[in-house]
């Protein structure tokens, strides 16, 4: 019984720790996992596997149970104290059980393929060098082109700063709105200036798109943390490289009841209406002040917890609107739905991106177990907060993934999963990239690149992603080394990602967690040859 337990125990410390099976030099075909039948539950209750793995069940209770899965595909038959179960999973899949004799112990195997569950070992394909391209930024958010040329630095602190066509870090800043912000804290801040989207016909009129964190406005509920505003400027008519401030037009207000979960990223679909998205109010588990019972992500009556999609070519002269709804927005027409609303269901849609044709790639920050990025498409439910990435999410115990949970939503509707999903171990929260479309690293040609901020507050260590697809269920995902680093890794804090108009990939970091000092930099991804 003691030697069982231990073996458990073992094992249960090699899960915590992102292992899923013996550790060797050369790995075997298939990995081994146990589960432990005890006071009257199986523990782990929630496991996930890759294709090929054997699970082991092991009664260390003093009565009879079985494992017996919902849909008959497999089935232990009685086992009496000291007795063992194994079945290997083969197809990905979600497959609950329980125990017949005491239908109350209830668990669920998950076989997922390319999760990454481990570190990346370098294959030789994912090497790449970076070519530092400016420095001395607070906290920099984005890197975007206009399409002329030349590249912005979004600056969380609330500026813009211009790097002309040859390179030149213009000193005068594109854009300054640090004096109509909330007043962000220098140890850690999610509020702040957080997204630009230039208009996809700038270069005829000028027009640019904001969205960044405001004092909370009069008649905002009482106690509530701030307001985010979408605002519209122009550029000035004699000088293409900065804004004039006198042109704002606030076209949408969004109150926030908690600093945190304010999404950020703004950016125009190849269908010319812009994406704003959003988070579900902030604080944890969708609960609290602020948020509505079963969370703000899936009610429809609120915009947090979504991605919108707008009109901002309407004439406000002639409408009296700030911006249009799209005819074809999925629910224009549909009782208890905001006619804004693109998709739904997200935790914090932190940062967004098109590829070239014209997917919608969304990653969403988790919570305490799993990080994600989805494929958007139109209408669909992305499950927060009944689902944390493809595992169950209880509000009452979020460091746990219960064993069930509904498949839909709380209209019916199917929950849609990730094609991207990992864990914490050594990671904390998912940064978005975009799917790489250049020309100079053709080893992540139509690969998703994307980064985890670092492995901890204490420790700096942001780590670079690539993702392909690998059949069906989740993408195939590789650690990019980064060459002339320790240890291969950037060895920063990675805030973002930024592409240019050759498709080029760039790197925007830190050396601080919060927005404070200047030590934020922009590397541009190149060979490492």
């Amino acid at each position: 019984m003691k030697i069982c337990k231990l073996l458990f125990i073992a094992m249960l410390l090699m899960l915590t720790a992102g292992i899923t099976g013996c550790v060797e030099k050369t790995p075997p075909k298939t990995q081994t996992n146990v589960v432990e039948i005890t006071n009257f539950s199986f523990q782990p209750g929630s496991i996930t596997v890759p294709p090929g793995t054997v699970v082991t069940w092991v009664n260390n209770d003093p009565m009879e149970h079985t494992v017996t899965s919902k849909d008959g595909t497999f089935s232990s038959g009685n086992m009496a104290t000291g007795g063992r179960f194994n079945f290997t999973f083969s197809k990905p899949g979600k497959y609950p059980y329980q125990c017949l004799i005491h239908p109350s112990m209830v668990g669920e195997i998950i076989v997922a393929v390319a999760s990454v569950q481990t570190e990346m070992k370098n294959t030789g394909n994912n090497m790449i060098g970076l070519k530092l391209v400016a420095s001395g930024f607070v906290a920099p958010m984005e890197f975007i082109s206009s399409k002329d040329g030349r590249m912005f630095v979004v600056d969380q602190i609330g500026l813009v700063k211009v790097i002309t066509k040859d390179g030149t870090l213009q000193k005068e800043p594109f854009l300054d709105i640090s004096d109509r912000m909330v007043k962000i804290s220098p140890r850690y801040d999610e509020r702040g200036l957080l997204g630009l989207a230039f208009h996809p016909d700038f270069a005829r009129n000028g027009r640019v798109f904001v969205f960044y964190s405001a004092p909370l406005r009069s008649g905002a509920p009482e106690g509530w943390n701030c307001t985010n505003n979408l605002s519209e400027f122009r550029v000035l008519k004699d000088n293409p490289n900065m804004i004039d401030m006198n042109s704002e037009k606030v076209l949408l207000q969004i109150d926030k009841p908690q600093m945190n979960h304010n999404g950020g990223t703004i950016a125009f679909g190849p269908d010319g209406y812009l994406y704003l998205p959003l988070g579900d109010g902030g604080g944890a588990n969708d609960v609290g002040m602020g948020h509505v019972s079963g969370g703000n992500a899936q009610n429809t009556s609120t915009l947090l917890g979504k991605i919108l999609r707008i009109d901002v070519n309407v004439n406000m002269n002639d409408t009296g609107a700030a911006y249009g709804i799209p005819a074809d927005n999925p629910f224009v027409n549909e009782k208890g739905f905001l006619p804004e609303i693109w998709a739904y269901g997200l935790r914090n849609p932190y940062r967004i991106s098109f590829d070239s044709s014209g997917r919608l790639f969304v990653a969403d920050a988790g919570q305490n177990l799993w990080e994600e990025v989805d494929i958007v498409s139109k209408g669909g439910n992305y499950g927060w907060n009944i689902r944390e990435g493809t595992h169950c999410f209880d509000p009452n115990s979020p460091k746990e993934s219960p064993a069930s949970c509904p498949d839909i939503g709380r209209k019916g509707e199917p929950l849609l999963g990730p094609v991207i999903e990992y864990d914490h171990n050594n990671r904390t929260v998912v940064v978005g990239g975009y799917l790489y479309e250049g020309k100079a690293l053709m080893p992540l040609a139509g690969s998703y690149v994307f980064a985890d901020w670092s492995s901890s507050f204490a420790k700096i260590d942001g780590k670079l992603y690539m993702a392909k697809p690998a059949g069906e269920g989740l993408w195939k995902v590789e650690e990019i080394r980064v060459a002339d680093r320790p240890g291969e890794r950037i060895n920063e804090y990675i805030r973002s990602l930024g592409q240019d108009d050759e498709g080029e990939i760039y790197v925007l970091t830190s050396d601080v967690g919060g927005p404070t000092g200047d030590t934020g930099k922009i590397y541009k991804m190149v060979s490492s040859g």
